[in-house]
């Protein structure tokens, strides 16, 4: 048994549906999350920046003593993909996990891609899918608003901003036919319900944390380092920026209150 924590980092609030998804998966798992919320989005600024910064958020897990290291960010998996090479303990990103799931998921080869403009810009999910089968279309569309509407509360159906916006985005992809679309960021599971009203119920939506957690539970077994304990996992969080906006919203995203249980961090030191 090996109970020490799983590290999860993101750019802000989104990897919180990847730990939300790793305590349904393994529930008897601690996990330590950093949101570097002083810098959050990653996604328009430049890979050297984002190389820069994911270095610097893995440092902080690495100095907390974590087993495994998981980016539960579409943006640093897609660009900093060199990053497990520097690491001493197992890593995964999103991109991986994800595509494979959407491989299997369609049935007649027309794949969406949604993320930030690094991400998709970078092509890492359009070449992975080509890697399982170089017969599949990908579309990609990066959506860079979907972030901010998010953080900002705009997650209802019914709201007409949040539709509006949708739509504009997932044009294309719904035009070329697309029967599976990866949210290929993890703010994006938090409009789920709302982008699937748009594109149709018959459309699959790969969600990134759910198939990461899977993987990272496949990956803590072969290594021989999951927690048997029976007792519940704990959770701490760690931020860049003051902890109150991250608090209430993070209660949300994880439907559980997590006053009290946030630290602000200097991300510069490491």
């Amino acid at each position: 048994m090996n109970n020490a924590p799983i590290g999860v980092f993101d750019s802000g609030l989104g990897g919180l549906t990847a730990v939300r998804e790793l305590k349904n998966v393994l529930p008897n798992e601690n996990i330590i999350y950093f949101g570097d919320t002083g810098r959050v989005p990653y996604g328009t600024r430049s890979n050297d920046t984002i190389k820069k910064y994911a270095a610097q958020d893995t440092n902080f897990l690495l100095r907390n003593n974590v087993k495994m290291i998981i980016a539960a960010c579409g943006t640093v998996s897609s660009v900093a993909y060199n990053l497990k090479q520097d690491l001493p303990v197992p890593y995964t990103g999103v991109v991986s996990p994800t595509c494979f799931a959407a491989a299997k998921a369609t049935k007649n080869k027309k794949i969406g891609v949604i993320g930030t403009s690094a991400t998709i810009n970078s092509h890492s999910y359009r070449d992975l899918i080509h890697s399982f089968d170089s017969e599949v279309e990908v579309i990609e569309q990066d959506c860079p608003l979907f972030v901010p509407l998010v953080e900002s509360g705009f997650i209802d159906k019914d709201d007409p901003v949040t539709r509006l916006v949708i739509e504009r985005y997932l044009d294309g992809i719904m035009k070329a036919g697309a029967d599976t679309i990866i949210l290929g960021c993890t703010h994006y599971p938090i409009i789920a319900e709302a982008i699937s009203s748009v594109v149709g119920k018959s459309v699959k939506l790969i969600d990134s944390g759910r198939e990461t957690a899977i993987y990272a539970a496949k990956i803590l077994k072969e290594n021989n380092i999951l927690n048997n304990s029976q007792e519940k996992g704990a959770c701490e969080f760690y931020v860049s920026d003051t902890p109150e906006g991250f608090e209430n919203v993070a209660s949300v995203f994880l439907g559980e209150n997590v006053s009290h249980s946030v630290t602000q961090i200097d991300i510069e030191k490491y």
